[in-house]
């Protein structure tokens, strides 16, 4: 085998040779440099080599062989032309999205996901569609291949992703059978933490001259940097940051963000609810970032929200603080963020945001680091008041201590004496006059985002998200167990806990959707599909207590091939909803319907708006008076829509029952 040393110099991906529409892709989804494993193992797979890859999960892999493949498809050809192997459907999922996501700008690009535990029949009308690109686990593409439905004689490329877990899974005598199935010319690149024997043996025989990449983490934080982690709701992140920045101590501050209209966003926000803030990306010029800078240094600012690629090489002694908005989809990033704090011999803390979906990221990046992260609970409406009391104590005090106190004291002496008032009176109007409008403490007993989201939150109404209170119990979704430094080992336990749970989640909505298909009082799901215009399932007036539901459109349904399971995770994920926040769905047959908590914010809304499922926008909509959907006005057109990618899956056959015509009922 040959070997090659990652060349990890300031690149970007253009420099790399990917063509203008997977740029113009990655532009798109914000990301502007090449991790240490994409910049090494791009530019060989797209000269043809074969390649073993050696890189921890979370250092981006899968962007690492996806985007040379994608360069290299002729959309014309129907065949498959790719096929890649992961040892588990959830990862096979995970990697078909990413090739969607990618390929925004490659007109009649379609990538397939088969796995075990699905209908043989949407596989197979997907396989006869034809498919560019498929992702599979081995089991699923061995059966295919035996009945020979999935043919790989136009098949270019292989990749094994996640070799090592194929082989502790059992799956390692498949794989060497399928890949004795390909043509001989094909390329094959091999990706694993680790190098057991058993893979080497797979590439000395499989492969050809590979190209070896080995990427070594790094793995040292600085042991004065306290990180801690909150599990956190989507709908209510920025809340749930503005709570944080009240109650902690910090002087200066760091948060880091992904996309560059993201930190742009993000200080705007923050510096309408009163923190000195600016934002710091790729698009500030020079000049600008160095007057950003030196404001930091000199106290006039107190956060910065920044990229990557922006915070390189910045330091500042007085940074106290990282917060990590979003969090980093490689360990490396992570390590040079909290880096930016806990200089100069300080302590410092670092604050990472995690989404249910997230978790991995959060364990990847102990596993790399060696260090754990400990949940952090988010300050209650008590710790924030505290807070806030404290601050216009010491204002008060501040203010005693400066110099021409008197003009005003003769002035409060003489209110006195003509209105008859006590200066207690006078003192509280003063301070109402300072204070404005906006209130001095939060009210006490609103709910917290978090307690929206413990397993008590289904009796209680949903508060608007300027509001605040005590923070519940967490619910169980998300406990974890402590984190314990350990060694590698070649074997573990089958991981439980968001994948189950999202199961079981996923499972009660889709039983809550067939029961409201048979209730009475929605005869419209019996009759044929209603035309847009065609009244909503309405939701019953809440009683006092529950939680406020609306009912939304969104633009997808059967004809898109949609399931349950599709447009709650789409929602769920992006909103950082739990199952008991989404309501009853109807899945129709160019559209559905889906109850959500009433007052979503604005910032929620758009979101939602632009998700793509299955290939096509949601285009979400607000069910008006009468049924009629209420037009967005938010949305804008993303370049490409007319091409959107399409992400294939398989109709469920409760889905294929409910969509057949029904027969009406004889009135007797």
């Amino acid at each position: 085998m040959s070997s090659t040393a990652p060349d990890t110099s300031a690149v970007t991906f253009a420099d790399l040779g990917l063509p203008e529409p997977i740029l113009a892709a990655l532009k798109d989804v914000g990301y502007e440099t090449p991790s240490p494993i994409q910049a090494a193992t791009i530019p060989p797979l797209l000269e043809g080599h074969d390649l073993v890859g050696q890189a921890q999960t979370g250092t981006g892999k899968t962007a690492a062989f996806a985007l040379p493949i994608l360069a290299k498809i002729d959309v014309a050809r129907k065949e498959p032309q790719a096929l890649v192997l992961a040892p588990t459907r959830e990862l096979a999922i995970q990697v078909a999205e990413a090739f969607a996501r990618y390929a925004t700008h490659l007109p009649g690009f379609h990538v397939l996901p088969i796995y075990g535990g699905q209908s043989y029949v949407p596989q197979l009308a997907s396989l006869k569609r034809g498919a560019h690109v498929v992702v599979g686990t081995p089991g699923r593409i061995i059966d295919h291949l035996e009945r020979g439905t999935l043919k790989l004689g136009s098949l270019a490329h292989m990749v094994l992703d996640e070799a090592d877990e194929m082989l502790r899974m059992g799956f390692i005598d498949d794989v060497e059978s399928i890949l004795q199935k390909t043509p001989a010319g094909r390329q094959v690149a091999l990706f694993s933490a680790t190098m057991p024997q058993a893979i080497r043996r797979i590439a000395q025989n499989h492969l050809r001259q590979p190209v070896e990449i080995t990427i070594k983490s790094k793995t040292s934080t600085a042991t004065n940097v306290q990180q801690r982690y909150w599990m956190v709701s989507g709908l209510h992140k920025l809340d749930a940051l503005t709570r944080i920045l009240e109650v902690e101590t910090f002087d200066g501050m760091i948060i880091f963000a992904r996309t560059k209209l993201a930190t742009e966003e993000l200080a705007e926000k923050l510096a309408a609810r009163g923190f000195a803030t600016a934002a710091l990306n790729g698009d500030i010029l020079q000049a600008q970032r160095e007057r950003t800078v030196q404001r930091l240094k000199d106290g006039q600012l107190d956060i910065v929200v920044a990229t990557d690629v922006a915070a390189r090489g910045l330091d500042v002694e007085r940074v106290s603080h990282v917060v990590n908005y979003d969090i980093p989809t490689d360990t490396e990033s992570y390590v040079h963020r909290i880096g930016r704090t806990g200089r100069a011999g300080r302590s410092g803390h670092a604050i990472l945001f995690v989404t249910p979906r997230e978790r991995h990221l959060l364990r990847a990046i102990e596993r790399a680091t060696r260090q754990p992260i400990e949940a952090m609970q988010l300050p209650t409406t008590e710790d924030v008041n505290d807070r806030r009391i404290a601050r216009f104590m010491e204002r008060i005090t501040e203010s005693r201590e400066r110099e021409g106190l008197e003009q005003f004291q003769n002035l409060i002496e003489r209110y006195e004496q003509e209105h008859d008032v006590p200066a207690i009176e006078i003192a509280a109007a003063l301070a109402r006059m300072v204070q404005g409008d906006k209130p001095l403490l939060l009210r006490p007993g609103a709910e917290t985002t978090a307690a929206l989201r413990s397993e008590s939150a289904p009796g209680r109404g949903r508060e608007r998200e300027e509001t605040f209170g005590p923070r519940a119990k967490p619910a169980k979704a998300f406990e974890r167990e402590p984190f314990v430094p350990r060694e590698p080992k070649p074997a573990r336990a089958k991981p439980r806990g968001l994948t189950e749970l999202a199961d079981a989640a996923i499972g009660e909505l889709e039983a809550r959707v067939q029961t409201s298909r048979l209730e009475k009082t929605r005869p419209a799901l019996e009759s044929e599909q209603p035309g847009p215009g065609a009244a909503a399932p309405r939701r019953k007036k809440p009683a006092a207590g529950e939680m406020a539901f609306e009912t939304y459109r969104v633009e997808v349904g059967r004809d898109q091939g949609v399931e349950v399971r599709n447009l709650v995770g789409a929602i769920a994920n992006e909103a950082g909803l739990d199952n008991h926040h989404i309501g009853s769905i109807d899945i129709r047959g160019d559209h559905s319907f889906v109850d959500l908590p009433a007052g979503m914010p604005k910032d929620v809304f758009r979101t939602l708006q632009k998700v793509w499922v299955l290939g096509h926008q949601l285009k979400l909509s607000l069910v008006g008076e009468g049924g009629a959907p209420r037009p967005a006005t938010h949305a804008r057109p993303r370049p490409g829509d007319t091409h959107r990618p399409t992400l294939r899956a398989p109709v469920r056959a409760s889905e294929r029952k409910a969509a057949a015509p029904k027969r009406k009922p004889v009135k007797r």
